[in-house]
């Protein structure tokens, strides 16, 4: 684990989260068929209804990733990537402890994502299986296929509520 990792709201304007974005952009049309990318570009994740955030090392971006309000009770993890050399140190798990603690901040309670189902996404599922969320049924616009996997999350309320 990093002890130094510093998450923080991005605007998505540097060179290196945009070659990030590009990256995954990327990984995900060459393991993915053309109609299951639901990667979004950054000029889609600048929009009001996301809020992105990147994972820095001192000057080095570690990874990144964002939450897309839904609803008033439902967010959607988006853009999860930790950069290459960053794999396999907890800079994943920092990401996304940062983007639920987002949502319950936003009052969510309940946070969603879709990833794949083929070897290459089993890192991402193994993450989010681990912090406890499970599989569901399609929500938003995704459907039923043999590639993609919903996972979802509820949310509790703190013991201070």
């Amino acid at each position: 684990m990093i002890g130094n990792l510093r998450i923080v709201p991005d605007d998505l304007g540097g060179e290196a989260v945009l070659a990030l974005l590009q990256f995954h952009l990327d990984e995900m049309h060459r393991w993915s068929p053309p109609e299951s990318v639901h990667a979004m570009p950054a000029e889609r994740l600048r929009q009001s209804d996301v809020r992105f955030f990147s994972a820095w090392d001192g000057d080095m971006l570690a990874g990144c990733g964002a939450i897309k309000h839904l609803d008033a009770d439902h967010g959607e993890l988006k853009s999860m990537r930790v950069a290459p050399g960053y794999r396999q140190r907890g800079v994943g798990r920092a990401i996304l402890l940062r983007l639920l603690e987002e949502a319950r901040e936003r009052g969510y309670s309940r946070v969603s994502l879709e990833t794949g189902r083929p070897a290459p996404f089993l890192p991402a599922q193994t993450l989010y299986l681990a912090h406890g969320f499970t599989p569901c049924p399609p929500f938003g616009s995704y459907v039923t296929d043999d590639f993609s996997m919903c996972m979802t999350l509820e949310l509790r309320a703190s013991a201070a509520e």
